[in-house]
């Protein structure tokens, strides 16, 4: 017989409120999307209310998100990245290319990728809420920042808020490699054709 898993409504409640609050969703607008009351759900995000299948579907629904968000938890072993296995894909004809290292689980607020820049890239300038931190791993990049310039070689890093303006670009003849990750949903956004240098 296959044990059954308790999801803790505590758990769940504050899981439902920082994916509301991330998308920026007032309670009410949330219970009018899912078709809720907004005492109910104020219930559950405090974990005094537990919701039915159904209304948590509901729920799922209005944030977007498929209901095995809220009643799957990942198995230890899908928080590895094989670098042989590694999704690796572009959303453009730029020649960029991406390699996701970081994995996806209810709550988690890290993305991370490995960045494969040709010779002659340039991106946008951009800003959005969050963090982002850059590794550059080999080749040189120029980074824009508020309107400043760097220069960045293998080894050199750089941390900043996303919310200030920024944007990139390859220098010299040969590709550029980094290390990009950050507070943004990134992996979800790029199923929409949007990721770090791509708007969409």
């Amino acid at each position: 017989m296959i044990a059954s898993e308790k999801i803790e409504p505590a758990k769940l409640g504050n899981l439902i409120r920082k994916c509301r609050q991330k998308r920026k969703l007032t309670l009410k607008e949330l219970c009018d999307k899912a078709g809720v009351s907004v005492g109910y759900l104020s219930q559950v995000e405090r974990g005094n209310a537990t919701p039915s299948l159904g209304t948590l579907a509901q729920i799922a629904r209005a944030l977007d998100l498929g209901l095995d968000y809220f009643v799957i938890t990942p198995k230890p072993g899908d928080a590895v990245s094989y670098a042989d296995k590694r999704r690796k894909f572009s959303i453009s004809d730029t020649g960029v290319t991406y390699e996701a290292l970081s994995t996806e689980f209810p709550g988690h607020e890290l993305s991370a990728f490995i960045v494969n820049c040709p010779p002659g890239f340039q991106s946008e300038t951009f800003q959005h809420e969050g963090e982002e931190f850059i590794y550059v791993l080999s080749g040189s990049i120029e980074k824009s920042l508020d309107g400043e310039t760097f220069t960045l070689r293998e080894g050199d890093s750089l941390h900043y808020n996303g919310i200030t303006p920024h944007g990139w670009k390859t220098v010299g003849d040969t590709p550029a490699r980094m290390l990009w990750t950050g507070t943004l949903v990134v992996l979800q956004d790029a199923q929409k054709g949007r990721l770090p240098g791509h708007r969409g």
